[in-house]
């Protein structure tokens, strides 16, 4: 049994496809509402807050999957990360279940330093400071030897179907809904996105290598960095329409953070839109050579068929 926690998410619908292709069809789907994604998939509603149901929902598994996302909210993420990831570690070692971590970028330094498995932790506000807490909880664990783990880390997201990101929001949403498109901060800054179904592929391969596991992993990226100059640009290409944008400014944030929880909440990740954001993914891509990384064209190219 492979069981995912926070299965309704696209990283956790694109990691049932994926294990469900290639590597068992005994998937157990954990969300307080989960929904099916391949016919032989099994439901299992849970509050992970809650330690009792959180060990309810892990037991059985050999290996389970903890993809859950929380909204922008930092309240919520002070509140909640940590006892989640408190209850997951305690229900894996009480029924000796490997772990698979999706974590992000937030605990790293926001400048132009490239980040590899090995960069230092340097959260700059409360919801880095989360995620380096959570982060940390677990790599003591697998020091410890109590609990075999391990912990696969993307930058920010761009994809297709639900995918839930700044880019997608602010660059396709606008061309779905015939909207000038947005820039934060700057338009000439590099940018490493990951393709979600990358994403959820390299983790179910991950999940799937025993060599793998105890250690942390940089999923693999198009190392292409376009600008969001570029970027847009490649999109006009490939849509075939000249795609204007505007550059919204830190101000913006600043003051209308004041009227606006949205904006409050975006103003703690600004710094990764005014430098070059150069996430290094060269581990996984020696470890896996075979892995076909999405291009930025592809990726583009297959959000424009389903807009």
């Amino acid at each position: 049994m492979h069981t995912i926690l926070g299965a309704n998410g696209q990283i956790g619908i694109e990691l049932a496809k994926e294990l469900n292709k290639k590597y068992t069809s005994n998937i157990r789907l954990v969300s307080r509402n989960p929904k099916k994604v391949n016919n032989t998939d099994v439901l299992f509603s849970a509050n992970l807050l809650l330690k009792k149901e959180t060990e309810e929902a892990v037991k059985g598994s050999e290996i389970t999957y903890l993809t859950v996302g929380l909204p922008m909210n930092t309240k919520m993420w002070v509140d909640q990360f940590s006892t989640m990831m408190h209850n997951v570690i305690d229900a894996c070692k009480k029924h000796q279940v490997k772990l698979v971590f999706f974590d992000n970028t937030y605990m790293y330094a926001q400048n132009d330093t490239p980040l590899t498995e090995e960069s230092k932790f340097a959260p700059v506000g409360p919801k880095g400071k989360v995620r380096a807490e959570i982060a940390n909880m677990l790599l003591a664990e697998i020091k410890s030897g109590q609990l075999e783990a391990v912990i696969c880390r993307a930058p920010e997201f761009y994809g297709p179907g639900k995918t839930q990101s700044i880019t997608n929001e602010i660059i396709f949403n606008n061309i779905k809904n015939e909207k000038k498109l947005k820039v934060f901060i700057k338009d000439n800054t590099l940018r490493t996105l990951i393709w979600t179904p990358d994403a959820s592929k390299a983790m179910a391969l991950i999940g799937n290598s025993p060599d793998t596991y105890n250690q942390t992993w940089h999923l693999p990226c198009d190392d292409a960095r376009p600008t969001y100059k570029e970027f847009i640009a490649m999109a006009s290409e490939i849509f075939g329409k000249s795609f204007k944008y505007s550059v919204v400014p830190k101000s913006a944030f600043t003051i209308g953070g004041l009227f606006n929880s949205q904006l409050k909440e975006l103003q703690e990740l600004l710094p990764r839109y005014r430098h070059h954001n150069i996430f290094i993914s060269t581990k996984f891509k020696n470890r896996f050579p075979d892995f076909k990384v999405t291009t930025y064209r592809e990726g583009i190219e297959r959000i424009k068929n389903e807009l």
